[in-house]
């Protein structure tokens, strides 16, 4: 666990003495930004932990970094934007009473813990104040004021620093991804280490090829043919992978429970894996958003005659030839306005450079709205149906 927190001294101060036998807190708040390595942490704490008294401490580690652990429980928000009630109640609130399967203790991690409800709170604030015997509770938040003062006061906090982009692209070359790709994936993922290498994955970059091309479909305005579709089609085969993955999870844990347990688990695991399905999907497909979002803030950049600040460096010969397109399409259009009597006394002569970026800023917060719908549980093809069309207008008149 301390190699893991070699970059994070604040953490490393206050989890190091974790380690020693009985001075590990009842509760810990790791917080900080997505990549900042709270997750990784909170599994190698959960393995120290369950290992303490075990004979075979690589293999609960083994179990714990595969989510198989009998008393180790990982819960994130079933909810489109929170976490529920249901989350917290029986999978932590109930389950925190009963005997360890194996182990001395039992481990419960809660991910977005800022994401919990005022009645989700309410209900693990007992377990925090008075835990069983054994009972350890992580909380992890990428922002520590937004959770419930009530709760964040139960817990020892514990700081997770994001890591420069600097830092992840120099990682990510000594694995092997070649300088400019290694440098675009760190500015492109904001600090998410774990996320920069997944996008300098062939997935990654297919990702990335996909929201690129739902960008320049609709500035090409070929939208007929619906163009939408590949990165909806990888966002649900993503989410199919995720079941796949939880279905073998909860198979391996129910292999180890008493036939009665066995059964139980299955029918609850059937829940989980429509989660996590749901949860990766529209996981894979805002990151695509995020990803077309990024691409046209970077040809804004441009269109600024700010080339530093672009985001994707690998791409830019790709994003200059964008805003030269951007640039014809409004001329088209200006063109067109030309010829239309009643509009000449009030047309432009071309598009200004005004016109361009105030066009590309729409453009933008087009793909910012549509992530928001998104989050709200609107259907995912209308939504990036809109979005292609309202694209395609915007970027062409």
């Amino acid at each position: 666990m301390l190699a893991s927190l070699a970059a994070q001294p604040h953490a490393r101060a206050v989890l190091g003495p974790a380690i020693g036998p009985g001075m590990a807190s009842h509760a810990y708040l790791f917080y900080g930004p997505p990549g900042a390595g709270k997750r990784t942490v909170a599994r190698a704490l959960a393995a120290a932990l369950l290992a303490d008294g075990s004979a075979d401490a690589a293999g609960v580690a083994g179990r714990v970094s595969r989510g198989t652990h009998p008393d180790l429980t990982w819960v994130a928000p079933s909810g489109a934007r929170e976490m529920l009630v249901s989350d917290i109640d029986g999978p932590v609130v109930g389950a925190s009473s009963l005997t360890p399967f194996e182990s001395k203790r039992r481990v419960f991690v809660i991910e977005q813990a800022q994401s919990m409800n005022e009645h989700a709170a309410n209900r693990l604030l007992k377990t925090l104040e008075e835990p069983g015997a054994g009972v350890h509770i992580i909380l992890l938040a990428d922002d520590r004021s937004a959770v419930l003062p009530t709760v964040a006061s139960r817990c020892q906090a514990v700081r997770f620093d994001a890591p420069s982009s600097e830092k992840i692209a120099a990682a990510l070359q000594d694995e092997g991804t070649p300088r400019a790709c290694a440098r675009a994936c760190a500015r492109l993922a904001l600090g998410d280490g774990q996320l920069a290498r997944w996008l300098a994955s062939e997935d990654g970059d297919a990702l990335r090829s996909q929201a690129e091309a739902l960008v320049h479909t609709a500035l090409a305005g070929t939208v007929d043919e619906r163009p939408w579709l590949p990165l909806l089609t990888y966002a649900k085969d993503a989410g199919r992978a995720a079941a796949e993955q939880a279905h073998a999870a909860v198979a391996e844990q129910a292999q180890q429970l008493p036939p009665k347990d066995a059964r139980r688990h299955l029918r609850e695991g059937a829940e989980a894996e429509r989660r996590a399905e749901r949860r990766r999907r529209s996981a894979v497909l805002d990151l695509g958003l995020r990803v077309a979002e990024l691409w046209l803030r970077d040809v804004l950049c441009l269109a600024y005659g700010v080339s530093d600040a672009v985001y994707a460096s690998d791409r830019e010969a790709e994003l200059g030839g964008f805003l030269a397109a951007v640039q014809t399409r409004l001329q088209v259009a200006v063109t067109e306005r030309d010829a239309e009597p009643a509009l000449e006394a009030q047309a432009p002569a071309g598009p200004s450079g005004d016109a361009v970026r105030v066009a590309l800023g729409d453009a933008v917060e087009l793909v910012a709205e549509t992530r928001m719908r998104l989050a709200l549980n609107v259907s995912e093809e209308l939504a990036l149906e809109t979005l292609v069309y309202r694209l395609a207008a915007r970027l062409s008149a």
